[in-house]
């Protein structure tokens, strides 16, 4: 069976020096991606299967197009033309692949745990495309990478995450990751979309990284002082529960807007892991203005997904 560090699960499983070593591959393998570069690690041998069994375009079309950048063979699992649709299993489908000699599989699903599953069940390299609310590793290794590239460093900056922690696995997954590579975390949020568990005592003891986090329900406080801010996509799929009056409400005291970046460091910068929903939680000026690093972070997430498929597969 593979060992787990065969896998991409999550940042929690990677220790800051393997972080590093992605973030360095990652910049290696921008002279692939930007065609400067005459050394090609080809992996022409090697063939990897998609299987995504939520909605996405940036993760799944950028693992893709990294693929095909270093000589992988990608196969895209079409869910509504296969098996799964009359009812297979996650395990069946993952034999059934790992019998035709896939090499690796990139693996999106609405259960948290799911990648985990697979675990000890088969010989094929899974990589963590976001599972439920619980991770999402390639994303933040993207954005860990992009802070990296536009600061020059992590260590000592204050990284502010705003919006969807309850629910969103980009924040958890960012959150085991700068907290390794020495960043400093505030998150805000209305109470209804913070853990409780962060709301009691201001710390969460499933993993020590938790613990150093600043927490606010003040946008104008928690702004202070900060570098990047990162808004969440609020995720109208997962609001159906009432966690907020209303989306314009969210928006006027959460919303990131030129005003609010006043309040911040004169060198910030604003992320959105994507995709966006311009006007609630970010507005349109902002998204696409002087300060943004978003298109930067889709940019970027091709030679991180290059990094992660060289780790993995190589």
């Amino acid at each position: 069976m593979k060992n787990i560090n065969q896998n991409l699960l999550d940042l929690d499983l990677l220790s800051s020096k393997e972080i590093e070593e992605i973030l360095k591959s990652a910049q290696k393998m921008e002279g692939i991606f930007y065609k400067n570069s005459k050394n090609k690690p080809l992996m022409l041998n090697k063939t990897i299967a998609g299987l995504f069994f939520e909605p996405s375009t940036r993760t799944r079309i950028s693992f893709e197009h990294a693929s095909n950048l270093l000589g992988i063979k990608y196969i895209d699992l079409s869910l509504n033309e296969s098996s799964i649709k009359k009812g297979e299993s996650l395990l069946n489908t993952s034999l059934t692949l790992q019998a035709m000699k896939v090499d690796g599989l990139i693996l999106r699903h609405p259960h948290s745990g799911a990648p985990y599953s697979l675990l000890g069940q088969i010989n094929t390299s899974i990589i963590n495309a976001g599972d439920g609310t619980h991770a999402h590793p390639s994303q933040a290794l993207t954005d860990l990478y992009t802070i990296k590239k536009h600061f020059g460093q992590i260590k000592g900056l204050t990284i502010l995450i705003v919006g969807d922690i309850l629910y969103s696995r980009v924040a958890r997954s960012n959150i085991l990751g700068l907290s390794k590579l020495g960043a400093i975390i505030k998150v805000c949020a209305p109470a209804t979309l913070l853990p409780i568990s962060l709301l009691k005592d201001n710390s969460y003891q499933y993993n020590d990284a938790y613990s150093k986090i600043s927490v606010y329900t003040n946008l104008e406080e928690a702004i202070v002082n900060s570098n990047v801010v990162m808004p969440l996509r609020i995720q109208k799929e997962r609001q159906m529960k009432g966690h907020l009056p209303s989306f314009s409400e969210y928006n006027s005291m959460y919303g990131i807007n030129n005003k609010i970046l006043e309040l911040a460091e004169n060198d910030v910068m604003v992320m959105h892991p994507g995709p966006m929903n311009e006007g609630v939680e970010i507005d349109t000026i902002v998204a696409h203005g002087s300060k943004s690093l978003i298109e930067k972070q889709v940019e970027n997430g091709i030679s991180v997904k290059m990094a992660i498929l060289d780790k993995i597969l190589n």
